[in-house]
């Protein structure tokens, strides 16, 4: 953004909402939105304490799982849709249907078929992640270009070296794209499925925090997530821009 002639960093929305931040919470407005000076500190009381290294062990663990599934299950089945078009045709409206539905009221059947632990975060960071990833894949595999396909079958190419070395690589770009929503969505779903069903891992913080009126905690503890999903997201942004050359190559 570029004001007058200097150039603002984009860093300075940011401390623009933190500015707006502590002056509502000295106004004593709202009793929810303590100082973010107060949060501030609070978040080294967070960090240390024994329950966080607790809690953290045990979200990474479902979080992992979940997401690696939805990466290897999105991709595949956006390489089917993209790929075979009668497959398209069957699971495209139903992956979009679970893309756009509130996925949160599917938590309590998901509890019911895997139970109150961390399977059950497992299936919802996979759900939360999984649909976007599809997509996006299918997106990308759709936008190959046909004179790629063309060169590969003149060199006598099968099917599978096709699929690995040409089609992956050139639908790579859509494909870090959905994985780097899904890490996001993700953390998402790890949150809302220790919050309303396994009262485990960060979710535990959560509850423990509101139910005790610590909001400077409670908000120390979403920054540190909002921190996670942006620091993951921008690590795979940076790698889409590393292998950038596969999108320009095919317009």
């Amino acid at each position: 953004m570029t004001i007058y002639g200097y150039r603002i960093p984009m860093m300075a929305s940011l401390i623009v909402w933190c500015i707006l931040w502590e002056i509502v919470g000295r106004l004593d407005l709202l009793l929810l939105f303590p100082p973010f000076s107060d949060v501030l500190v609070a978040l080294g009381d967070v960090v240390n304490s024994r329950s966080f290294a607790s809690a953290v062990s045990i979200t990474l663990y479902s979080y992992a799982w979940g997401l690696g599934l939805a990466i290897v299950f999105g991709v595949a089945l956006g390489f089917l849709m993209g790929t075979v078009p009668v497959a398209d045709r069957l699971l495209n409206m139903w992956v979009n249907v679970f893309l756009s539905a509130p996925l949160s009221a599917l938590v309590p059947v998901i509890m019911i078929l895997f139970g109150m632990g961390a399977p059950t975060v497992i299936v919802t960071v996979f759900m939360f992640a999984v649909w976007i990833i599809a997509l996006d894949t299918r997106a990308g595999v759709l936008h190959v270009p046909a004179s790629l396909l063309e060169m590969a079958r003149s060199f006598g190419a099968s099917r599978w070296t096709t699929t690995w070395k040409i089609v992956l690589w050139a639908a790579m770009p859509e494909i870090l794209a959905g994985i780097r929503l899904g890490v996001i969505r993700g953390v998402k779903g790890v949150v809302i499925g220790q919050l309303l069903v396994s009262i485990i891992g960060v979710g535990a913080l959560f509850t423990t925090y509101s139910n005790n009126f610590l909001m400077e905690h409670f908000w120390a503890l979403t920054l540190i997530l909002f921190a996670f999903a942006l620091t993951v997201g921008q690590l795979i942004a940076l790698l889409e821009a590393r292998i950038d050359y596969y999108a320009g190559a095919r317009s």
